[in-house]
């Protein structure tokens, strides 16, 4: 499992994933510079987790990778620059692993699967004994956003379920969590890291699948959106969506978004 220490704030995310974009972009072009990133990313996530720990700056790892991707991508739009010219703009090299050491994401293996569905399995069972209503429900997320707005690791604590996991989706697209959080003080830990206060960092309540959850803005832009499961007047599991691809609707909606 994850562990609270290897989250990263929100602030500190999308900076990373737009300098990224900006070294992409004037390699090969706007148009394809979203690809070469999600290449990179997919490098990252291939690394052993030992690897990426001993990583001192992820970001210039990630703009590493670009600039080696980048040379060799197909040039796919008018506004790409001639291949000859792309290396000029790749960063200084950093030390780490050989690309060719970078595979697919991580899986999951058999015992963490099961260990995963068994939590689960308690989660819905906390949930069906003991079912919020939806008062209960608005009143367990205002009262988490407050705590995690003010940094008040006492109070989030004491709204969050001791077994409580929190799983954080970040499509392979942005260096989150891999895997879940599992325990109300490693959760407690993970949420305030990811969203510590920063210049620019808004948490607010907004509807989110048709209930209360909370929705995380940096400069504007949504980062993050956050559902809870609630029951027994804690939160006893939280999704965190992270991924650039299902936050599109929420960065341009063509209609009030409520679901990821």
């Amino acid at each position: 499992m994850e562990s609270a220490g290897d989250a990263v704030p929100i602030a500190e995310l999308l900076d990373e994933r737009r300098y990224v974009l900006d070294v992409a972009s004037r390699m090969v072009g706007t148009a394809a510079a979203e690809r070469v990133v999600d290449e990179a990313y997919r490098r990252w996530f291939g690394l052993p987790e030992t690897a990426r720990g001993r990583i001192a700056s992820p970001r210039s790892w990630l703009a590493d990778a670009v600039g080696e991707i980048g040379p060799a991508w197909p040039a796919t739009a008018s506004d790409a620059l001639p291949s000859a010219r792309r290396a000029v703009f790749a960063p200084d090299a950093v030390a780490g692993p050989a690309w060719g050491e970078a595979a697919g994401p991580a899986g999951r293996s058999e015992p963490e699967r099961a260990e995963l569905a068994d939590r689960a399995r308690r989660s819905l069972s906390v949930r069906r004994s003991r079912p919020a209503s939806a008062e209960e429900h608005d009143a367990v997320v205002r009262a988490v956003r407050e705590a995690c707005a003010h940094e008040d690791v006492v109070r989030l604590g004491a709204l969050l379920h001791p077994d409580a996991t929190a799983f954080f989706d970040g499509g392979g697209k942005v260096r989150t969590l891999m895997r879940p959080v599992h325990g109300g003080d490693l959760v407690t830990r993970s949420l305030l890291t990811l969203l510590a206060r920063r210049p620019r960092v808004t948490l607010t309540t907004q509807s989110v699948n048709g209930r209360t959850g909370l929705v995380a803005r940096y400069d504007r832009q949504v980062a993050a959106v956050i559902s809870l499961d609630i029951a027994d007047h804690r939160a006893v599991q939280a999704w965190i969506v992270l991924n650039p691809d299902k936050l599109r609707a929420w960065n341009h909606p063509r209609r009030p978004a409520t679901d990821v």
